[in-house]
């Protein structure tokens, strides 16, 4: 390895220091070089040289100077990369303009950062007050079912999130962030107004799961409108009230901050894990049951808990199977109910324990309509009343089937939008949003299924059947098998929920709030003010209203169903927009979770629309219904409306419209994809002389995106027709058997260069322009006297700099691998200057063809002494991992060294070669025209002007033979001074100081390159600047600096971007 480069390693020590900086106080108006402090940028010609004393030049002045014209507008490497790496990536909460900055966010880990907040907010109140009443009345086989099915759609739903969540950072705003800046924002504001009506919802549902816990199952003595276990709506009504209360008691405590909500997570978080803990406990600890929940039967009905359960004169029942109207209780058994009469009381125990044998019986069915007695048999004259009073006998509230129990579960497997939430607040988000959440819902969901299965086992069904436990004195079943004691899973189910409930209401005002500031709903622009504290009180009150609107359905199971709509709507957009990136392939698609596919997505969009429509159809199609009239909103706010006759009018409208909206600006970082436009050299019969230039295309697109093929002919049009068509049909072919999905066209003009200047300019139409072109190498520059050999060639690269379009030149394109064969080994990045990420965007949508799948890719960056290359290493592997590419990654420590006298020789030859050129380039116009000149010098005129007499082929018309042959001898004797004197210049010719600093550039890194990628199938490397003037000199010496730095590399593409950002680490 030579000695003046090195390549660093990375070590844990190593100065953390801010390499590369500039100190802006050195500019003034006049624009200076950041590569040479103090110096004012020339025009670029060569005859300038910039005269600075070598010891006080820094690395990049003495080994990176052949790009020293690029660094003014395109940055060198390690300017930039220490500011990329180390983003930051959250989005400022709202607040105003005047409020104080926020303090640093807390980098959270997987566990506490994603795991543990999803595994809050899927737990809630489902679990605690309908988990065993879903068992018992669906059986333990279709229980399963409607886990299994809920817990699937998550699933998959978090595999779609994680692939979204990992493309990118995710600011806060979950997935209306995700699918609005994927979907666009038409699906991304629909979307987002269903996200927002779902947590909304949720925290009504919340709210009331906590009234009725603390109503029904620790304080019923508190009912405002009497005893609800004789009717059913005083229960609803005491829920309506105290939900009302405790709504606005929850809503004034956020929005007077955060931080409680913060601090009470933690504690509800706890509560939850405690509770579930302690169910586990208690039904291995009940494993052979407990005598201590004892119920009442009458016959085969269900009875509410008595003190007494026998049917002796004298006691609780009958005194109420016995009652007269008179308020009399009778004496005979034959005055009492009939059903009392003919069956008998036996007392049932409500746990039966594992050990019992029940697993079995428990695993049938129990649907039943509204208003049915709740019996241990499907004898009708058990479970139907006949029209006689029910007494306290224990009634089924609610229609109950499989569809209608799905509806109900499902809010309980929501939540799995935590960790993306919270993405800002991670130190590695790409990592612990995929492994937290996929983690939680794995988690949640053996939780479940366990649960549901020892539950089959554990309990009676007549209990789990008997919805609020009137049967055992309104005890909770799943808190009467716990331990210690039922108070624990009492006191932690309502601070979770409760918790849960303020979670909500934190979130939907914010989400809200993001809505609107993005400002694709009009209406909404008002509630993204915020109070003087960062506050969303407008979005707050409005969520209090919505969520009050819930409350008032009273009942728990009626609002669920409502709440899985919004939330299966919403998981269906994610599942869609992971299907559609991944079909669509689009460039900035690069998701660093790789266990994804497109066909798991629509297996979750096809969950998601299943389990909606099986809940409710009709709740289904309003949920649809609301996401179409807000997207159709969005869609054609103040557009202009077009109607059509037929399919072709439909198209055409189509298309109108797509354009118009694709020229509204430029498209985003994103969304940046090379529309590539060929120029192709067409050989004397016309037919493409380069066709690998379309085999390129078609691999770097990969069948996306715009592809136009042109050639200009030099001619006039009305003459040169009939050969424009034949080289349109020729490049047509070409595109063809390239398999290149595109366009193909000519232009004749009577310059070739002007022709291509046309094309750059006028190529195109609306925003489906070109932002690429693809030009081949003049391989015969040197062999040829003719300056034109390269003129086209620079002029191009200068008009396609001036349009600010990207350019790569490939350069050894007949050795490019065509689109049949399959090559592996590396594909190596060399980024001297940033320029706009082009670099790094190529081999990324060249990987995604077949022939270079199997390809790594590397990427090397320059370091001089002055850089800190330990840490550079590290900043560009950590902004890679942000990019979402794998790639290795060196940086290479150009060591300063006096310029060699293999540089100072190579370019002195360049010159003498140029030099040899320029007097050889003579043509026999310019021949004839210094013969001229000579005969105008021996004859004076009044006039300091040449003759108008000129010279041609045929023979001299002087007067005299003498006068001739004097002319002669005189132009003989002048053409050998001019030769010798031409000889003497070159002997003495001194190479310009630019030009040897340019070439030291060239070798130097043209060493490096090829030791290090030799053996890559492909080498990708800035491409300099051009030269400003046009002086043949310096464009020839631009072209020899271009050959020295590319030579001994089979393949290479030089890359010059246009000057925009074309990649980015946002979703």
């Amino acid at each position: 390895m030579s000695e003046r480069f090195k390549v660093s390693s990375v070590g844990d020590g190593g100065p953390q220091t801010n390499y590369g900086s500039i100190d802006n106080d050195e500019f003034d108006d006049r624009a200076v070089s950041p590569v040479l402090p103090g110096t004012i940028i020339t025009d670029g010609a060569d005859d300038k040289p910039f005269m600075v004393d070598m010891k006080e030049m820094s690395g990049y002045e003495k080994n990176l100077y052949l790009y020293s014209e690029e660094m003014a507008d395109r940055p060198r490497v390690s300017m930039m990369i220490n500011s990329l790496a180390n983003y930051n990536a959250t989005i400022p909460s709202a607040e105003e303009s005047d409020a104080k900055p926020s303090a640093p966010r807390a980098k959270l880990g997987t566990l506490m950062g994603v795991y543990l907040p999803c595994i809050q907010n899927i737990f809630g109140v489902i679990l605690f007050i309908r988990m065993p009443w879903i068992v018992g009345t669906a059986g333990g086989l279709l229980a399963f079912t409607i886990v299994f099915m809920c817990c699937c759609t998550t699933f998959l739903t978090g595999i779609s999130m994680s692939a979204i969540a990992t493309n990118g950072v995710v600011p806060a705003g979950g997935s209306y962030f995700m699918i609005s800046r994927s979907l666009g924002p038409e699906f991304g504001g629909a979307v987002g107004i269903l996200f927002y009506t779902a947590t909304t919802v949720a925290a009504a549902m919340y709210i009331i799961g906590a009234v009725e816990i603390f109503l029904t199952y620790m304080a019923p003595m508190l009912s405002i409108f009497g005893d609800f276990t004789k009717d059913p709506s005083i229960m609803y009504n005491n829920f309506r009230v105290y939900g009302t209360v405790l709504l606005w008691i929850m809503c004034t405590i956020v929005s007077i901050g955060v931080a409680f909500v913060s601090k009470f997570a933690a504690i509800a978080l706890a509560c939850v894990i405690g509770s579930i803990i302690a169910i586990l406990i208690g039904i291995f600890y009940n494993i052979g049951g407990t005598e201590k929940l004892q119920m009442c039967i009458l016959g085969a009905r269900l009875l509410s808990q008595v003190d007494n359960c026998t049917k002796e004169p004298g006691y609780d029942l009958w005194s109420i199977y016995c009652a007269k109207e008179n308020n009399t209780v009778a004496q005979n058994i034959s005055e009492c109910d009939p059903y009392f009469q003919t069956h008998e009381v036996s007392l049932r125990q409500a746990i039966v324990g594992l050990a019992s044998g029940e697993f079995t019986s428990n695993l049938g069915s129990h649907f039943m309509e509204e208003g049915k007695i709740i019996a241990a048999t499907d004898d009708p004259d058990d479970y139907e009343s006949l029209n006689n009073p029910t007494y306290n006998q224990i009634l089924i509230d609610i229609t109950t089937s499989f569809t209608v129990l799905v509806g109900i579960f499902f809010p309980s497997c929501t939540g799995i939008m935590a960790g993306s939430n919270r993405s800002g607040d991670l130190a590695d988000a790409q990592k612990s949003i995929p492994v937290g959440t996929l983690a939680a819902i794995i988690t949640t969901s053996v939780v479940y299924l366990s649960y549901l299965l020892l539950f089959t086992g554990s309990y009676d069904v007549l209990l789990m059947r008997d919805k609020f436990g009137y049967s055992v004195g309104g005890r909770l079943a799943i808190a009467a098998i716990s331990w210690p004691n039922e108070w624990v899973i009492l006191v932690g189910s309502l601070l979770s929920t409760v918790g849960a409930g303020l979670q909500s209401l934190t979130g939907a005002p914010r989400l809200m709030q993001a809505i609107s500031k993005d400002g694709i709903i009009p209406f909404l622009l008002p509630f993204a003010k915020s109070s003087a504290r960062g506050e969303p009180l407008r979005a707050l009150l409005v969520t209090g209203c919505i969520c009050q609107l819930a409350i008032l359905i009273g009942n728990l199971d009626y609002i669920a169903p409502i709440l899985s709509m919004f939330f299966l709507m919403c998981y269906g957009f994610v599942n869609l927009a992971c299907a559609l990136q991944t079909l669509l392939r689009t460039p900035n698609w690069r998701p660093r979770f790789k266990y994804y596919h497109w066909s798991l997505s629509f297996v979750g969009l096809s969950l998601c629309i299943t389990v909606m429509f099986m809940t409710s159809w009709y709740y289904a199609l309003l949920a649809m219904l609301i996401a179409g009239i807000i997207y159709k909103y969005i869609e054609f706010r103040g557009a202009e409306k077009e109607w059509g006759d037929g399919i072709r009018g439909l198209a055409l409208s189509a298309a109108r419209y797509s354009l118009l909206r694709l020229e509204e600006g430029p498209p985003h970082t994103k969304n940046w994809r090379p529309q590539i436009l060929i120029l192709a050299k067409l050989t004397k019969d016309l037919v493409p002389k380069y066709k690998k230039l379309f085999t390129f295309a078609s691999q770097l697109k990969a069948g996306k995106g715009l592809t136009i093929g042109v050639s200009v002919i030099e001619g006039e049009y009305s003459k040169s027709y009939g050969e424009s068509h034949a080289a349109k049909q020729s490049l047509r072919r070409a595109m063809n058997e390239e398999k290149v999905k595109g366009f193909v066209d000519t232009l004749i003009a009577k310059n070739i260069t002007e022709g291509i200047s046309h094309i750059i300019q006028t190529c195109g139409l609306g925003g489906m322009k070109p932002n690429t072109v693809i030009l081949g190498w003049p391989y015969g520059w040197r062999h040829s006297p003719d300056e034109r050999s390269w003129r086209v060639f620079l002029d191009t690269v200068r008009n396609v700099s001036a349009a600010k379009m990207a350019l790569l030149v490939p350069k050894g394109i007949n050795f490019y691998p065509d689109s049949m064969s399959k090559v592996s080994g590396t594909i190596d990045i060399w980024w001297i200057v940033h320029d706009g990420g082009l670099l790094m965007l190529l081999p990324f949508l060249l990987r995604q063809h077949k022939v270079w799948k199997n390809c790594k890719m590397r990427i090397f960056t320059v370091a001089q002494l002055e850089d800190n290359s330990i840490q550079m290493k590290k900043d560009l592997k950590t902004f890679l991992y942000h990019l979402r590419i794998d790639a290795e990654v060196d940086v290479v420590e150009l060591m300063d060294s006096d310029i060699q006298t293999y540089t100072y020789e190579r370019t002195l030859m360049m010159e003498q070669r140029t030099q040899m050129l320029k007097e050889l380039r003579l043509n026999r116009k310019e021949q004839l025209n210094i013969v001229q000149a000579i005969v105008d010098h021996h004859h004076p005129t009044g006039e300091h002007a040449a003759s108008k007499v000129r010279f041609k082929e045929e023979e001299p018309t002087l007067d005299s033979d003498a006068e001739a042959e004097m002319s002669g001898a005189s132009e003989d004797t002048e053409k050998k001074t001019s030769k010798n004197e031409s000889f003497k210049k070159l002997l003495t010719i001194k190479p310009d100081e630019a030009n040897v600093r340019r070439m030291h550039t060239a070798v130097k890194l043209n060493e490096v390159i090829v030791n290090k990628s030799h053996n890559a199938q492909l080498v990708i490397i800035n491409l300099p600047g051009p030269p400003k003037t046009s002086r043949p000199e310096s464009e020839s010496n631009y072209m020899e600096f271009l050959e020295v730095l590319t030579e001994g590399l089979e393949r290479v593409l030089m890359v010059r971007g246009g000057g925009r950002e074309v990649i980015t680490i946002y979703s």
